[in-house]
């Protein structure tokens, strides 16, 4: 194996502000929630999946896919959602082997509820700091980096 390519500095720097900001960021909004609604930012992404998904409902395989969780670490926010009340469980009848998670209607006030302070934080603290310029050049690179991760053209 060759000699690595070291980054330079402008490089570096961009690796350490991306780092610091995303940290700072889930802190902030992992904070917020569990203040405000007594869920992780985590467990709030999954409400909002379950919410947008036909008949409030996926299967579990495919929300830890749009999470980019693994499946034993779903399985665990599922558990303490549904403790909560906020999701249930339930199996398909053509497929022993699929259990969809199911957002409930108290999983559904709660994230009612906790959406526009969860927004209002993502608008303070990220999208209204950058000029319009910047934000496309965020999304444009951010997701050019996710394909390549997901092994997409």
């Amino acid at each position: 194996m060759g000699r690595p390519a070291w980054l330079n500095e402008e490089e570096t720097r961009a690796w350490h502000a991306f780092m610091a900001a995303g940290a700072l960021l889930n802190r902030r909004l992992d904070q917020q929630l569990k203040e405000g609604a007594g869920i992780s930012h985590l467990q709030y992404e999954i409400l909002v999946r379950l919410s947008a998904a036909p008949d409030r409902e996926l299967r579990m395989t495919e929300l830890a896919d749009a999470l980019y969780n693994s499946k034993s670490g779903l399985t665990y926010q599922i558990t303490q959602l549904e403790k909560a009340g906020l999701v249930h469980r339930r199996s398909c009848a053509n497929d022993v082997r699929a259990v969809y998670a199911c957002l409930t209607d108290a999983g559904q006030r709660v994230l009612e509820q906790a959406a526009p302070g969860h927004v209002a934080l993502v608008r303070e603290l990220l999208i209204d700091v950058l000029t319009p310029d910047q934000l496309t050049a965020v999304a444009d690179g951010l997701g050019a980096a996710s394909r390549r991760m997901l092994g997409q053209p």
